[in-house]
């Protein structure tokens, strides 16, 4: 990001408490335009609670966020779609009993013009055409991700891999600006996870797509990420490129004290391949 150039988001002292529990304690960060930048710590470090504030399932107790020079801190979950903000979360949130193209439309669902007069005109209007465009727009991310062979399946019915895909193919259908990744990996296989790294670095290099992600493997994160920032009891205890983070005596504290935990998922990879 050049000096010059305002952040696509600026996260600034956001604090988050349920009751007596303080979630999240004074956080702030800016992500740059085109940025994959993740979010890494222990469990219950405050990871997921910050991306909840993001998209707007959370409100701050104190703080602000701004999206594209435009504060979005009280807007709704919608309206953040609205403004170009999808996402996806750590326990799937599909419609099991839709198929794979329905659940992805889902994601079309804000983009629509048509209202209910259109729609009572279908084929006399616009809204067949319309639908038609979004269609085409499904089937380009069914081919991104190659699930072209399961497009007409239940999703309900699909292997836990193939749901993590179909999820991602979901909020990729938003067309965000910004995309938030809760443990796209998390349950994965080898093979699965490197399919998945691979998707999530195309989205952000050719697809254009701002990306933060929570990922617990470190070594997906420490090759992927062009920035990282490390979260402990709701605190953010380091940032900088992948690195200096590594190298931070605060994180490695955090990782249960072993200087080598963020090495070990890194090193695991290397040996079973």
């Amino acid at each position: 990001m050049a000096d010059s150039e305002p952040p696509l988001l600026d996260v600034d002292g956001v604090s988050l408490q349920f009751g007596g529990v303080r979630a999240l304690n004074d956080v702030t960060f800016q992500v740059a335009t085109g940025e994959l930048f993740s979010i890494i710590g222990p469990n219950g470090a405050g990871k997921t609670s910050m991306l909840n504030c993001i998209s707007g399932r959370y409100k701050p107790s104190t703080g602000s966020i701004v999206l594209k020079g435009r504060e979005i801190t009280h807007l709704k979950p919608n309206a953040r779609a609205d403004l170009g903000i999808g996402r996806t979360f750590q326990n799937l949130a599909l419609f099991g009993h839709m198929t794979v193209l329905d659940n992805i439309m889902v994601g079309r669902h804000h983009l629509m013009k048509s209202n209910f007069l259109t729609g009572a005109l279908y084929w006399f209007g616009g809204a067949q055409k319309e639908e038609m465009t979004h269609r085409r727009e499904v089937e380009e991310i069914v081919d991104f991700l190659e699930i072209q062979h399961i497009r007409k399946e239940i999703a309900g019915t699909l292997p836990y891999g193939l749901r993590k895909r179909v999820e991602l193919a979901r909020a990729v259908a938003l067309r965000p600006d910004l995309i938030l990744l809760d443990e796209p990996m998390a349950g994965m296989n080898l093979e699965e996870k490197e399919d998945m790294a691979r998707y999530v670095v195309d989205l952000n290099e050719e697809w254009g797509m701002t990306v933060i992600m929570i990922e617990h493997d470190m070594g997906v994160v420490m090759d992927l990420s062009h920035r990282v920032m490390v979260l402990d009891f709701g605190r953010k205890i380091a940032e900088g490129v992948p690195d200096e983070v590594r190298a931070n005596e605060h994180v490695k504290k955090a990782y249960l004290g072993e200087e080598d935990e963020l090495l070990i998922d890194e090193e695991e990879e290397r040996v079973a391949s």
